[in-house]
């Protein structure tokens, strides 16, 4: 193989052209594509940067790349340690301009993403959504790897720079020199290189997309054609195609092992960055060889109908078998997924995989589950290990803050307890189950903590399941041996392995309130889960109880997190039916930015597959104390209903919306509705279920009888320490029933209702309106209105107690029934009740604060 030159030679191979060379070269490339240029624009050819490329170009991602093959570059020893120091300050400064440049390329690259995916819904888009998807696959992922590694490398920069500023002493400044660690930047940026992987394996398709698009369309042929920058500081602008944009990216990734062996051979062996800059080198190189090996591969392996086997997916699952968990790396190729055992080598040799197992994509079967209840052991011992990492990770932030020279072994030791208790956790914190059962009787069992990741899994395999491609039996030996070059994850999703003192993420109480979506195809029962980043010493997951079956849910709940180095936050809304696996239907992220966020609320409309999504966000920053153990929900039954709203953040109670709900959905023609009681022991169940978790009570509710439903909404008023219409208002209703006119009197109660606290007024008012609803149907329930205020009036009102405070006279008991009744009667029959008011609205903030994602 030949030798690619360096990053300065090809500088001065460059350097050999003129403006009007590359212009020219320009011309052809447009002109052999059929595409003619005007004379006008040959007048501005002093303007133009090289913004196309060779056809050849595009055709050697169909080959193999270009890749280095040289060992670790030795360290040179003509030059002072002076010099070798001098000349990486330079290899760093030219890095961070072209790292400057490449992130101006992927922002215009981006600039038209949001506009045509907002084009994409509408009747005359100009590119589809799956075009929108193809066309710009992986490039926003890269544009933050390397948003990142800019960031931090400037910083690191300007911080030397102001030292070298300050300090006079020559000396003191070569001190400095070696104190320039960079390393990690690198390193953690080369570990995200896997991300050009999916975006040189769909770079032909972008491509595709771009031309066919550009000569079809004259909307889209205008933008592709001018995509103009702004270079820096200055005012001049650069001209780009669209596909020249697109080609940025693959040029940029065979550039990194050319940039990394410059950066090594000017730094010293013994300096701290050594060491870290050779892995960097080692992954950039294995990953570049790991492409050629695949493109190798699709050429010896032909599936049925012509395709070629692929790596599509790779990651770490935790693989259940005879009982136990272990931590795996799956590989999901065209045809197969193969499940292998990560062997980690020592220093100087490779990495290597052990075959576990592998199934046919072919006839695969996928079935999704919420795991079973962790037993109180377990959950005591994920505990355990959670309050040690906080432990662990507080002790070594309040070391680097009182001394930032804090000794980097004692710094290494920590990170790696924290990494080691973290993937406990990853392999113990199980939440879901994907069952994957194969036509051949094999079955295996993945296990996730998060929704989220199985569903991307479950999507990629069952896309790949529904082509029926035959399987060419792989030679295993071979290719699990590949899997270490093919690879594009390089380690578990560890998030201490790269956290730091990132002050963009979020620690402190995250508050989500679901509120209702539209956009479902069928009436279904649906929930929403909602999932959080970050260190996980506290839960990082919850859900929305199931909605009534309805094609418009409702939820009005709000859900809260402790959140500490959060940056992501993930929804998703599954449709819950009844003996059938629950099914997603779609999901989303939401980018957490602290300098966005606050105590307010910031209302968000997320799209979910075909579903839209409305919920707020407001963000509380402090400082976090240690987990606590399993966290219970404050009851419900027998507190007062201001306490339950006010904890619940609604109006009206859940366990009032949810009965209704489950009253009006399958007990309106009930007959007695309201009057027969149900089961006791399953009244005491669904109470105690409300009592302790929210969701699995309405779970409870969905196939609970009817009557004990009906029972359960009874027995919530009956046992409110204080009754829903204040004891108070007792006498002034007692006389408002003495007037005699009927509207005089309506007026009078109304006015009277008007003074109870709001969470009081709304919730007696949705009750009302229920009940008259109920009502509409007395000729088959039987349940006339006075027939349900005699059932709800004692549970809904009381005279004052004598001797607590209260001066009136006391009333008969007779007198106090009959007083209950005629109140409650009497509001049932009023035409025009105000409407309740569910929840307190999460949209404070001003409108054009909503945003749509």
């Amino acid at each position: 193989m030949l030798r690619t030159a360096t990053l300065s030679q090809r500088a001065e191979e460059r350097a050999c052209f003129s403006a009007m060379d590359v212009y020219q070269e320009a011309v052809q490339y447009l002109e052999s594509q059929n595409i003619p240029v005007s004379a006008a624009v040959a007048e501005e050819a002093d303007v133009l940067e090289e913004d196309v490329f060779p056809e050849e170009a595009v055709s050697c991602f169909l080959s193999p790349l270009n890749t280095e093959s040289v060992d670790f570059p030795d360290t040179p020893t003509t030059c002072s340690k002076e010099e070798w120091l001098e000349r990486r300050l330079t290899v760093l400064k030219g890095i961070l301009e072209s790292e400057e440049i490449y992130l101006r390329e992927l922002d215009t690259l981006l600039m038209p993403m949001k506009a045509l995916r907002a084009s994409a819904g509408t009747s005359q888009p100009v590119l589809s959504s799956q075009q929108v998807q193809t066309v710009f696959y992986q490039v926003p992922e890269l544009r933050d790897v390397h948003q990142t590694f800019y960031t931090g490398l400037k910083a690191r920069l300007s911080a030397y720079d102001q030292t070298e500023i300050s300090t006079g002493n020559e000396t003191e400044i070569r001190c400095r020199g070696f104190e320039l660690v960079v390393g990690d930047l690198f390193q953690k940026m080369v570990s995200q290189i896997g991300l050009y992987g999916g975006f040189i394996e769909n770079y032909v398709k972008a491509v595709e997309v771009v031309r066919k698009c550009t000569h079809s369309d004259p909307r889209f042929r205008t933008l592709a054609e001018s995509m103009m920058s702004n270079n820096g500081t200055d005012k001049a602008r650069t001209t780009y195609t669209f596909e020249a944009l697109l080609y940025k990216p693959l040029d940029r990734v065979t550039k990194t092992t050319l940039v990394l062996q410059d950066l090594l051979k000017t730094t010293p062996t013994e300096h701290r960055d050594y060491t870290a800059l050779q892995e960097a080198l080692r992954l950039s190189r294995s990953f570049l060889s790991g492409v050629n090996e695949s493109s190798q591969s699709k050429r010896e392996v032909t599936l049925s109908r012509g395709m070629r086997r692929q790596l599509m997916r790779d990651g770490f699952v935790v693989d259940v078998s005879e009982g136990e968990r272990s931590l795996r790396h799956l590989f999901l190729y065209t045809d197969l997924l193969l499940c292998t055992r990560f062997k980690h080598a020592n220093r100087g040799k490779q990495d290597q995989y052990r075959f576990c197992w592998y199934l046919p994509l072919a006839g695969l079967k996928l079935r999704w589950v919420a795991d079973k209840e962790r037993p109180p052991e377990t959950n005591a011992r994920l505990h355990n290990i959670r309050t040690k990492m906080y432990v662990l990770r507080q002790q070594l932030l309040q070391q680097l803050r009182q001394n930032p020279k804090t000794s980097r072994s004692l710094a290494a030791r920590s990170q790696k307890k924290l990494e080691q208790m973290e993937l406990m956790l990853l392999t113990h914190l199980i939440a879901y189950r994907l069952e994957l059962h194969s036509p051949s009787g094999k079955s295996h069992a993945l296990l996730f903590s998060s929704l989220y990741e199985l569903e991307e899994w479950r999507q990629a395999i069952h896309k790949l399941t529904t082509t029926n491609i035959e399987t060419v039996p792989p030679d295993l030996l071979t290719l699990t041996s590949s899997c270490v070059k093919l690879r594009m994850t390089q380690q578990p999703p560890l998030h201490s392995t790269n956290a730091g003192l990132n002050e963009e993420s979020l620690c402190g109480t995250l508050s989500v309130a679901i509120d209702s979506a539209v956009g479902l195809q069928e009436p279904a029962c649906v929930y929403v889960c909602v999932e959080v980043d970050g260190f996980k010493f506290y839960d990082q997951q919850t859900q929305t109880h199931s909605s009534v079956l309805s094609l418009n849910p409702h939820w009005d709940q709000e859900l809260s997190f402790q959140v500490d180095g959060a940056q992501n936050l993930r929804v998703l809304c599954v449709s819950q039916s009844n003996g059938q696996d629950d099914t997603v239907l779609g999901k989303n992220t939401v980018k957490l930015d602290s300098k966005t966020l606050n105590k307010r609320w910031k209302k968000q409309t997320l799209q979910l597959g075909q579903v839209e999504l409305t919920l707020s966000l407001k963000y509380c920053p402090h400082p976090l104390g240690p987990p606590s153990s399993t966290v219970q929900q404050p009851p419900i039954f027998g507190v007062p209903i201001e306490t339950v709203a006010k904890q619940e953040g609604v109006l009206v109670p859940h366990v009032v919306r949810c009965c209704v709900e489950e009253v009006e959905r399958r007990g309106m023609d009930e007959v007695g509705i309201y009057r027969i009681s149900g089961t006791t022991s399953e009244i005491s169940m669904l109470k105690a279920a409300f009592n302790t978790n929210l969701r699995e009570a309405v779970t409870k509710l969905r196939s609970a009888e009817v009557n004990a439903v009906s029972g359960v909404l009874k027995l919530y008023f009956r046992e409110l320490p204080e009754p829903l219409i204040p004891t108070e208002l007792f006498q002034s209703l007692t006389r408002s029933l003495d007037i005699q006119d009927q509207n005089p009197r309506l007026v009078s109660m109304l006015s009277l209702l008007q003074s109870c606290p709001d969470a009081n007024r709304h919730t007696f008012l949705y009750l009302l309106h229920h009940l008259q609803r109920v009502s509409e149907r007395q000729h088959i329930n039987k349940m006339s209105l006075l027939n349900l205020a005699t059932v709800f009036g004692p549970s809904l009102l009381r005279p004052p107690v004598a001797g607590q405070g209260h001066l009136g006279p006391t009333v008969d008991i007779s007198q106090e029934v009959v007083v209950q009744v005629q109140v409650v009667f009497s509001y049932l029959q009023c035409n025009n009740l105000p409407e309740a008011q569910l929840s307190l609205p999460h949209d404070s903030d001003t409108e054009d604060e909503a945003t749509h994602i």
